[in-house]
């Protein structure tokens, strides 16, 4: 797939390491970057390492796409120790012995968390209630009523049980909060459990595996080889369908207008409202749009991402 010819635009993995913020993240990538827009696409706490999304230039527009993403972790499961944070940087509030607890009922105990749910965000989360972070509450000691979300376990599997740690792959939807499903396992368990580690292996198509952590991608810059490692903005979006539009159409939505579907070939099947990628006859993305069955196929323009005069 092809890469920008310029290191200010595209989406740079990066493997954020432990400590790190998400911010903190950003503002060394904004420095490497010499200042160009940068930004991110899903949250990861401090304690928690792995893959994140770092919008660079008119990457930081499509955003909205990308937290959309199923995400992949490897996460630990410690059992018999519950936290007021669900996770390890939180206070001990209770200490079980969970040795009593079988391997089989690990097993048969985590099967009931796999598929659609109701999910309780935590307190000590970003989500906000009434205009404000329920973390702020959570550090006054306060505990505020909030509505539980729908989110999906795609997969959870045991990669290893040892002592009173339980390594998970979990794949799951976006808003899913990895330290509650393990304090909800822990919880069904009997013995309760918080998240001891967590490591973000995969966001859509972005794999650790291609992923640098922020003194790898300084290295790079340094020696110009960075642009290399920047994702094109098509390729980010690439779980998108592609429509190609014709000259007509092409000027239509770089002006911000709605395009009819008349000669576009493999329209979206769907009833409901699907988000799109335009092109160009030569392969090259225009914008983001939105195709809708109930308005006769009618093409509204969300992001226009391509200059005019670029394409002359």
């Amino acid at each position: 797939m092809s890469r920008p010819t310029a290191v200010d635009e595209g989406v740079l993995v990066v493997n954020k390491e432990t400590d790190w913020t998400s911010h903190d993240v950003v503002a060394k990538m904004r420095t490497i970057f010499g200042g160009v827009k940068v930004g991110h696409a899903g949250t990861l706490d401090p304690a928690a390492t792995g893959v994140l999304p770092v919008l660079v230039g008119r990457a930081t527009r499509v955003s909205e796409y990308l937290v959309d993403w199923d995400k992949e972790y490897r996460a630990v499961l410690r059992l018999g120790e519950t936290t007021d944070t669900q996770d390890a940087t939180g206070q001990v509030l209770a200490r079980v012995d969970p040795s009593a607890i079988g391997e089989g009922s690990i097993r048969e105990t985590i099967a009931r968390f796999r598929g659609p749910q109701r999910q309780m965000p935590p307190m000590y989360s970003a989500v906000k209630v009434g205009g404000r972070p329920l973390y702020k509450a959570a550090r006054a000691g306060e505990t505020i009523d909030r509505a539980e979300r729908t989110i999906v376990i795609h997969a959870l599997d045991i990669l290893d049980v040892e002592g009173r740690n339980v390594t998970l792959n979990v794949v799951c939807s976006k808003g899913t909060y990895i330290r509650t499903l393990c304090a909800d396992i822990g919880q069904a368990l009997g013995v309760g459990g918080h998240l001891y580690t967590l490591e973000r292996r995969r966001v859509g198509p972005l794999s650790i595996d291609d992923a640098l952590t922020v003194d790898q991608a300084e290295a790079q810059a340094a020696i110009g080889t960075l642009p290399r490692h920047l994702i094109t903005l098509d390729q980010a979006l690439e779980r998108l369908p592609v429509l190609v539009l014709t000259g007509d159409q092409t000027r239509l939505a770089l002006h911000g207008g709605a395009v009819s579907p008349a000669g576009i070939e493999q329209l979206p099947a769907s009833v409901e409202p699907v988000s799109v990628r335009l092109h160009d006859q030569e392969g090259r993305l225009l914008a983001i749009g939105i195709h809708d069955a109930r308005t006769a196929g009618l093409i509204k323009i969300r992001k226009v991402l391509a200059a005019i005069e670029s394409l002359d």
